[in-house]
């Protein structure tokens, strides 16, 4: 029984925390999730205009999905919504597969697209692909979201000027902006301008604040003081009440959406599971990846069926909503509840809403993606990693959003790759005084080495990708080194592949050729089996296969002192 609940705990998560819930916890997550809502709503009706949706969709998308991830999602302070990134992807494909923006058209293939990105994570939750998060590294997906941003910026450039283009992709937009400029509205432009220094002053001075709700508070209030819409300044417009009814998706479409439904897939768990990992607290349940693969792709799924948006983890509101107290996800339908409260009361409000103010929230909230210091940061650390990062950013703007998430699986790839086939091979020799061995530098003139031995050491796994190249690095400082006995350090090898094997079995035999001995050291349990089963460890046998480095020196200093097998003195 204790197991079947356990089971039950680990498929519904809702359950374990509604049975511990404390009292306390009750004000400390309503006040969460009022504060989140206060966050999240404007930004996911913000989100939905950068798609040509209307605003109720993004009302839908904090309303559906949340409900669904809180009872199955395994994070406390996870708030699931749309997000910057998902809420561009889904604005390109939605583009590309509703070209002429038929208000109709577009709703069915906003449900179309959520429902197969959550039946891609649903998939992959049983298939326990839960280790594809760590798929795009920190430095691709930093210069994925800087590009992802300033597209959005441009995209966002004629709602703040108050002019109209077709879009044509990213340089051609910003040529058609230039064009457009004689006709910009002043007033809609000087709007803008002062919600974006509202926002960004609250964010610095208020940051507890709810920036974006003021903001477009303060722009409904001023729009409907002034009648802003007969001046030439764009509204919302009507925005029908109620909740969200069924939506049938366009099954037609499936063939052509199921590519960027995978991206946006990708996208959506390697964010979900970010923000999660970044606000979770030692005393919570561990996050557990398949399960959230299910929770977000069954949101994803009842989001779509309801007229919502792709949906996904968002970091920025799950800050706001840790930072404000949230205990549980009871916050989260707290979240929820305040967007039916206002698709059922607030309508007529919003219809007064000033598409530029809009306009100001996602900017506002996307140009914090463009994180130059982080950067700088990789640079300094690692140029190749900087690199990288470059091109996923040059990916998105040169290419499209959609091909842009392809460049960066693909660099990520690449940048795996490139680890795994090139990893370090380096001499080494040991700090006078001490048995620490470190590997030859100019700084460490004066570590000890021995004529005639050459110790060597390289990391990792060893097997066909990258048997050869470890084989011509070792080779190389053979050669230059022209030593007597070659000492192989595999303490950092922890696992050895066939090819490798008999790569390093060939090896041996050429240097016997030579005159050059073989010796091994320091071979983890596993190796050291699969060396004993080998040809290899039948030919060095247990004389040539040493528990570590030191104990080998300690062979060669013997040898040299009983014999004339090594000439010269020690360094």
């Amino acid at each position: 029984m204790k197991k079947l609940g356990r089971s039950l705990q680990s498929f519904l998560p809702v359950i374990g925390w509604l049975r511990e819930y404390s009292k306390p916890w009750l004000r400390a997550d309503i006040l969460a999730g009022l504060t989140a809502a206060a966050v999240v709503i404007p930004k996911a009706m913000a989100f939905a205009t950068i798609a040509g949706l209307p605003v109720q969709v993004g009302l839908y998308t904090v309303f559906v999905p949340m409900v669904i991830y809180a009872s199955l999602g395994s994070s406390r302070p996870l708030s699931v919504s749309t997000t910057t990134t998902i809420a561009i992807l889904t604005a390109a494909e939605l583009g590309q597969a509703v070209p002429d923006g038929n208000a109709a058209a577009l709703l069915g293939a906003v449900a179309t697209l959520a429902i197969l990105v959550g039946a891609m994570l649903l998939l992959a939750s049983v298939l326990r692909f839960g280790f594809i998060a760590n798929f795009i590294s920190e430095p691709v997906l930093i210069g994925f979201k800087a590009g992802i941003a300033l597209v959005i910026v441009v995209d966002q450039l004629p709602k703040f000027l108050g002019v109209h283009i077709d879009k044509a992709g990213f340089f051609r937009d910003i040529f058609a902006i230039f064009q457009h400029l004689p006709q910009t509205s002043l007033l809609t432009l000087a709007l803008t301008v002062i919600l974006l220094g509202l926002i960004f002053s609250l964010e610095r001075f208020a940051p507890r604040a709810p920036a974006p709700l003021i903001a477009v508070g303060a722009a409904i209030v001023v729009s409907a003081l002034f009648g802003l819409n007969t001046l030439g300044v764009a509204t919302v417009g009507e925005v029908p009440r109620g909740l969200p009814s069924f939506t049938a998706p366009a099954f037609e479409l499936v063939a052509e959406m199921w590519p960027a439904a995978a991206g946006i897939a990708l996208m959506s768990f390697a964010e979900s599971i970010a923000a999660a990992r970044a606000f979770s607290k030692p005393d919570e349940p561990r996050l557990a990846p398949n399960q959230e693969l299910f929770a977000i792709g069954a949101a994803n799924v009842a989001g779509g069926l309801f007229g919502a948006m792709p949906a996904g983890g968002g970091t920025t509101q799950t800050a706001v909503n840790r930072r404000a107290g949230a205990r549980t996800q009871l916050a989260e339908l707290v979240t929820a509840a305040v967007a039916v409260a206002t698709l059922l009361f607030l309508a007529p409000l919003i219809a007064l809403m000033p598409q530029a103010a809009l306009a100001a929230v996602v900017v506002a909230y996307s140009v914090e993606l463009i994180k130059v210091a982080e950067f700088r940061a990789i640079l300094r650390v690692r140029r190749v990693e900087f690199i990288w990062a470059v091109v996923a950013f040059s990916g998105v703007v040169l290419l499209g959003t959609l091909k842009g998430i392809l460049v960066a699986v693909i660099v990520s790839m690449v940048a795996l790759a490139h680890q795994v086939y090139n990893p370090p091979v380096y001499r080494l020799a040991r700090k006078r005084g001490t048995h620490v061995f470190r590997p030859v530098s100019a700084k460490h003139a004066d570590d000890e080495t021995w004529p005639g031995l050459l110790i060597l050491k390289t990391e990792g796994r060893m097997f066909f990708v990258n048997a050869e190249r470890i084989g011509e690095q070792i080779w190389q400082m053979i050669d230059e080194a022209q030593p007597r006995v070659v000492l192989l350090n595999f303490s950092a090898i922890f696992d050895i592949e066939y090819t490798a094997l008999k790569m390093l079995s060939e090896g041996e035999k050429k240097l016997q050729q030579r005159g050059i001995t073989l010796w091994l050291a320091g071979l983890n349990p596993t190796v050291l089996a699969m060396m004993r089963h080998s040809q290899l460890g039948a030919t060095l046998g247990e004389e040539r296969m040493f528990f570590n480095v030191e104990t080998a020196v300690e062979r060669y200093e013997k040898m040299a002192d009983e014999s004339d097998f090594v000439k010269g003195d020690k360094k």
